[in-house]
C-alpha cells in the first residue's frame, strides 16, 4: 500500500517542478521580450524611458540566469561544461556531509550544551510537579490499566494454562530440592517445630478437635467390635475425644511435655534427613514428581492461573480497587521524591557555587599577601623599604 502512496507522491512533486520551470522559463523569455522591444523603441527615439525599461529587462535576464546558474551548479555541470566549481553535491557529498556533521555535533550535540539544555528544561522537576497531582497520577493509572486489560484480554485461557502452565510446572518439576529443604530446616530449627501448637484456635489440632466433636465421635465409634454396644461405644468415644482435647491443651501449654519433646525430635530429625539424607531426598523427589504429574494437579493449577488471570482484569479495570488506589498513591510519592531530589539539587548546587567563590576569593587574598611579603622582601635586599604607594595598594587590594 504504501508503494502507490509513494508513487503518487513523486508524479505530483514532478508536476508541480515541470510547472515551477515552466514559470521561470516564462518570465525569462518575457525579460528578453522587454528587453528587445524597449531596445528597438529606444532606436525609433520614442522617449527615455525606454532605456529605463530596457535596463530593468536586463536586471531581471541576468538575475534569472544567475539564479538558474547557482542553483544548476549545486547538482551538475551546466550545459555539460567543465566549469570548476559546479556539480558541488554529487562530487564532495561526502566532505558536506562530515562537515555539516561536525557543525551539528560541536554547537548543538556537545556534552555541555546538551547537559546545560536538559538542566535549563527541568525535566525532572516538570514530571515530577505533574505527577504529584493526584488527578494526574490517576490519569496515567487509567491509561496503564487501559493497555494492561488490552493486553491481558487478547489472551484465552487455554494459552494462559499451556503457557504458564508447563512453565510453573516445570519450574517445580526441574528445581533442585536441596537448597529448599536446607533453608526451611534451618528456619525450622530457628523457629522450634513445635510453633504450630502456640497458633489460632481453628489452626489448630485442638481448633480443629473442637469444630470437628461430632466427626471424631462417630469414626471413632464406627471403629467398635459389631458385638459390642452401641450406647457404649458412644460414649467410649466420646471419651477418647476428651482425652485428645486434654492432651492437645497439655501439649500446647506445657513447653516441657514428653509428648511435645518427642515431636520436636521428630520433626528436627525429620529435617536433617530432609537435607542431609540421600534416600530421603529420593522419596521426597519422587513423591513431588508423581504429585506433578497428576492430571488433577494440572488442572486445578490451570485453574487457580485463569483465576488469577480474571482477577487482575477485574482489579485493572475497577477505579476504586486497591491496586488502581495504591499505584496512583505510589506515582503520586514517586513526583513528590522527584521534587524533593530537584530542590535538593538545586540547594547544593548553590551551597557548593558560593563555597568555590569563597574558596577563590580566599585563594586570591593568599597571593596578594604573598606578593606584597615579596616586595617587601625585595626592598630590604635593596636596603630601602618599599615605596609606601605599593603598600598601600597591596594592603587595599587584600583587604577588598
Amino acid at each position: 500500500m504504501s508503494e502507490p502512496v509513494t508513487a503518487a507522491a513523486d508524479a505530483q512533486r514532478l508536476r508541480s517542478l515541470r510547472r515551477a520551470r515552466l514559470g521561470a522559463l516564462s518570465l525569462l523569455v518575457l525579460a528578453a521580450l522587454v528587453d528587445l522591444a524597449a531596445l528597438l523603441a529606444q532606436r525609433h527615439g520614442v522617449g527615455g524611458w525606454a532605456g529605463y525599461v530596457r535596463a530593468g529587462a536586463e536586471a531581471g535576464m541576468v538575475g534569472g540566469l544567475a539564479d538558474w546558474f547557482a542553483v544548476t551548479a549545486l547538482f551538475r555541470r551546466p550545459l555539460g561544461l567543465p566549469i570548476p566549481h559546479t556539480a558541488l553535491v554529487p562530487t564532495r557529498k561526502a566532505a558536506l556531509g562530515e562537515s555539516l556533521a561536525d557543525f551539528v555535533g560541536t554547537h548543538f550535540l556537545a556534552p555541555d550544551v546538551v547537559r546545560d539544555r536538559i538542566a535549563r528544561a527541568g525535566v525532572p522537576r516538570r514530571v515530577g510537579a505533574w505527577l504529584s497531582a493526584p488527578e494526574h497520577a490517576q490519569r496515567v493509572t487509567a491509561e496503564a490499566a487501559v493497555g494492561v486489560q488490552a493486553a491481558i484480554g487478547v489472551l484465552r485461557d487455554e494459552d494462559v494454562r499451556s503457557v504458564l502452565g508447563e512453565a510453573v510446572l516445570g519450574r517445580l518439576a526441574g528445581a533442585g530440592s536441596r537448597r529448599p529443604r536446607a533453608g526451611c530446616s534451618g528456619r525450622w530449627c530457628a523457629t522450634g517445630p513445635t510453633t504450630a501448637w502456640s497458633t489460632s484456635r481453628r489452626a489448630s489440632l485442638r481448633g480443629w478437635l473442637e469444630a470437628n466433636e461430632e466427626l471424631v465421635v462417630a469414626t471413632l465409634a464406627a471403629q467398635a467390635p459389631g458385638w459390642s454396644p452401641r450406647v457404649l461405644d458412644e460414649a467410649i468415644a466420646v471419651r477418647a475425644h476428651r482425652e485428645l482435647l486434654r492432651v492437645c491443651r497439655d501439649v500446647e501449654h506445657d513447653r516441657d511435655h514428653r509428648l511435645r519433646g518427642a515431636l520436636d525430635s521428630f520433626l528436627a530429625r525429620l529435617a536433617e534427613d530432609l537435607r542431609d539424607d540421600p534416600a530421603t531426598i529420593e522419596r521426597v523427589e519422587a513423591t513431588k514428581q508423581a504429585l506433578l504429574e497428576r492430571p488433577d494437579v494440572r488442572s486445578a493449577l490451570g485453574d487457580l492461573l485463569s483465576a488469577g488471570r480474571r482477577l487482575v482484569v477485574d482489579l485493572v479495570g475497577d477505579p476504586g480497587s486497591t491496586l488502581r488506589v495504591q499505584a496512583a498513591e505510589a506515582l503520586s510519592g514517586f513526583g513528590r521524591r522527584l521534587l524533593d531530589d530537584e530542590q535538593a539539587g538545586r540547594q547544593g548546587r548553590a551551597v557548593g557555587g558560593r563555597r568555590g567563590v569563597v574558596r577563590r576569593r580566599h585563594l586570591a587574598r593568599r597571593g596578594d599577601r604573598a606578593h606584597h611579603r615579596d616586595d617587601r622582601a625585595v626592598g630590604r635586599r635593596r636596603g630601602r623599604a618599599p615605596h609606601r604607594a605599593c603598600t598601600w595598594a597591596a594592603t587595599c587590594s587584600s583587604s577588598g
